[in-house]
């Protein structure tokens, strides 16, 4: 792999950057690997990569049906955060967040990441109390957090809506100040590039089309570029994973909703954090190049579809409005929509399913991004292992059976 920096770009800079090496190979698929892994966004590419590096396992397949990170890796808003309620999530999601503020070294890729902190507003004395409990909450879990009232809202967030007779009046807000963004091209690119360093094949453009059981209890996953035989399969295929699974013969406890987002036109910076409110159901950032970026609520009704409805963008334009004012006549430049899987309890499922050696990666909703390293991170030790990591233990499918659930509603951000 050749090794980025300011002196290679030096170097390449002289030679009219015609030097460069390709960032992974396009190899053709092999008759058969120890583990092939479906889905080649962020927590299938993160999967492969701590295969290899962690557990030494580097005769491994990445299948994708379009191109890499071209699935709800790169139709998200890019927020990362570990601001949840329960134990079990607060140390999945902060391990992910760990992860990320590391990541840029440990990959030799740059993925942007940027914590200028999540800011979550309230906009009522139920929510003030709610907050506050939350903030507790995070304390005991070990999680960073600090309320802000509402005049340290004005300073972190200018422009953000205070008056007295706004729609929404802010309370105050609760903020945690290393939650931020980070860019969603980098991710991807980054753990592919670092996979196919250490021998893993990523092989773009390859639909899987059905699985076949081999007789001595090995898979045979058939793909538009023919039959791949795999003594283990992981499924990371976020709206998707319904589907994969129909084909292999269990079910899964999951919908499938397009979530939207926008951004505007490129504007001077006149804000660093992300805020988000629960109430006007919408939450904002700005990104390097200048665009303000928008997301709102679930479609709410299930969908394939990555083009989303102009009923929703027009919540998320009005909720916005609500919030920013000033955002009232600024033209919107692009929109698009991630199939993203719901779980009745808004939290992940990692681990075994009920087909032996196949194991799943999806229920993480709206924030599916944020958890790649730790997704990938973890499912990658099951694999290796055939036994969950402790800190995915209670994020198996037996807890639907069980009713041990998880319920991080609230603290997903935006209600599913």
């Amino acid at each position: 792999m050749q090794h980025y920096s300011v002196f290679s770009l030096a170097r390449n800079a002289m030679k009219h950057h015609e030097d460069w090496h390709k960032a992974w190979r396009s190899p053709p698929l092999k008759e058969e690997y120890e583990v092939v892994i479906v889905g080649g966004g962020g927590h299938g590419l993160a999967t492969a990569y701590y295969l290899a590096k962690e557990h030494n396992i580097t005769d491994v397949a990445v299948i994708e049906a379009g191109w890499l990170g071209g699935g709800n890796t790169g139709r998200n808003t890019i927020t990362v955060r570990s601001n949840y309620l329960y134990p079990e999530s607060a140390e999945f999601y902060d391990f992910s967040l760990k992860q990320y503020e590391s990541l840029s070294r440990e990959l030799n890729f740059n993925v942007m990441l940027r914590q200028a902190g999540l800011l979550r507003l309230s906009h009522s004395h139920h929510d003030v109390e709610m907050s506050r409990r939350a903030i507790n909450a995070m304390h005991m879990n070990g999680v960073d957090a600090e309320w802000l009232t509402r005049e340290e809202i004005i300073e972190l967030a200018p422009g953000v809506n205070v008056s007295e007779e706004a729609r929404f009046p802010i309370f105050g807000g609760v903020n945690q100040p290393r939650g931020g963004v980070a860019r969603h091209d980098g991710v991807a690119w980054g753990y592919a590039r670092a996979a196919d360093d250490r021998g893993v094949d990523i092989v773009q453009q390859c639909a899987v089309t059905g699985f076949e059981k081999a007789a001595d209890g090995s898979h045979r996953v058939v793909t538009q570029k023919g039959t791949v035989k795999a003594k283990k399969v992981a499924l990371c295929v976020a709206g998707h994973s319904s589907v994969l699974a129909e084909m292999a013969g269990f079910r899964l406890p999951v919908t499938s909703m397009a979530l939207q987002a926008c951004v505007s036109e490129p504007l001077k910076p006149f804000i660093d954090t992300v805020v988000l409110s629960p109430d006007a159901g919408v939450y904002v950032s700005q990104s390097d190049k200048g665009e303000v970026v928008m997301g709102g609520g679930l479609d709410l009704y299930p969908s394939y579809a990555q083009r989303g409805n102009v009923h929703t963008l027009e919540n998320i334009v009005a909720g916005i409005v609500e919030i920013f004012p000033k955002l009232r006549r600024v033209k919107l430049m692009r929109q698009w929509a991630g199939i993203v899987d719901i779980v009745y309890d808004s939290s992940p499922i990692i681990g075994h399913t009920p087909i032996k050696n196949m194991y799943v990666n999806c229920g993480f909703g709206t924030g599916g991004f944020k958890a790649i390293p730790a997704g990938g991170y973890t499912l990658a030790h099951t694999i290796a292992t055939d036994q969950p990591h402790k800190m995915t233990e209670a994020f198996g499918l037996n807890r639907f059976e069980t009713g041990a659930f998880i319920d991080e509603m609230g603290a997903a951000g935006i209600a599913h």
